[in-house]
């Protein structure tokens, strides 16, 4: 865990120094609408802290996730709680995040390792 840097675009959006739809705002973290929601009312909860990733600080992983677990039952219904550990893993923003990914019967939007997602 380490302070927020200038060179992760996650920590100026938690300093306020860069744009984003906030959502919601706890002391230790917030959500935020991510520049391309997969599904109306997606939302990103992050840390206050700079953790790169869900396994580095076990801590704020937990109370990141309880922020996003009370932000989701908030908005109720079916929904995806998921992060990303590593480039392999999909994770492009190395700052910890949690994807709150609101979803409805028939909504067509394949999890990465569905095989809807496989090449046809």
């Amino acid at each position: 865990m380490s302070k927020c840097s200038t060179n992760c675009v996650f920590c100026r959006i938690v300093a306020g120094e860069a744009p984003a739809t906030v959502v919601a705002r706890w002391d230790d973290a917030i959500a935020i609408v991510p520049l391309g929601p997969v599904t109306d009312g997606h939302v990103l909860v992050i840390p206050a802290v700079h953790v790169a990733d869900a396994t580095e600080n076990p801590a704020v992983t937990g109370a990141t996730m309880a922020r996003a677990a009370e932000y989701a039952a908030g908005i109720g219904g079916s929904l995806n709680l998921i992060t990303s550990k590593g480039k392999a893993a999909t994770q492009t923003v190395f700052h910890l995040h949690i994807h709150v990914v609101p979803r409805v019967a028939d909504d067509a939007l394949p999890l990465p390792w569905t095989p809807q997602q496989s090449a046809a």
